[in-house]
């Protein structure tokens, strides 16, 4: 008698900058593959219209809360099975959007160091991706995206804060070593739109998933 089938579990994660295509990206793996979605909560965020108003402010409020959420989202990830793709990661609300508060002064650093001391507390339990698809593009065009989506907390972000989050994100993948990474230009790779971008794409991840 054979054994009973056994769905393969894995963990797709991706990451990049506002703007980029995360959100896009995570309804085509859905549609393609069946994969099931985990979307990052920002419309839920009762501190991000303040935030983006008055940084400095509401610096700390609004990332605790993005990692309080993001923790329990990442448990409830480990909980299930088969192939699901979440739509930005824990580690980058502290790697990426965090990190350039405290460094820029926007957090005070007793709540930096508070927030860290949380998140490594957290990382500790989690269990990372099986593979981080990176997407980056370049300011202006994120900036062309943001404003065709229309979000109202997003229209007055400045382009020097999207320009300081593309540096951290290239620092911490420089150093990210918990799984494979497949870094995508969406800018100058068209996944959606172009045929032969679109099948190099999938040949990169498909033996992944």
């Amino acid at each position: 008698m054979s054994e009973p089938h056994t769905p393969v579990r894995r963990f797709v994660a991706i990451s990049g900058n506002i703007g980029v295509g995360k959100t896009s990206l995570v309804e085509w793996l859905e549609q393609t593959y069946q994969i099931r979605p985990f979307y990052e909560p920002f419309a839920t965020n009762p501190y991000l219209d303040d935030f983006y108003a008055d940084m400095g402010r509401w610096a700390f409020h609004s990332q605790v809360w993005f990692l309080s959420h993001k923790f329990r989202l990442h448990q409830e990830l480990s909980e299930e099975t088969g192939t699901i793709v979440q739509d930005r990661t824990i580690y980058e609300d502290a790697e990426i959007f965090a990190t350039h508060l405290g460094r820029s002064g926007k957090m005070a650093q007793r709540d930096f160091e508070t927030y860290l001391e949380l998140y490594r507390s957290m990382r500790r339990s989690l269990r990372p991706p099986d593979i981080m698809i990176w997407l980056r593009c370049g300011v202006p065009a994120i900036r062309r995206r943001i404003a065709k989506r229309g979000r109202p907390s997003e229209q007055a972000i400045p382009a020097t804060y999207l320009r300081a989050l593309n540096g951290l994100y290239e620092e911490w993948m420089g150093g990210w070593t918990d799984c494979p990474v497949i870094p995508w230009d969406t800018e100058r790779q068209d996944w959606l739109g172009d045929l032969v971008h679109r099948m190099e794409f999938q040949k990169a991840i498909e033996r992944f998933l």
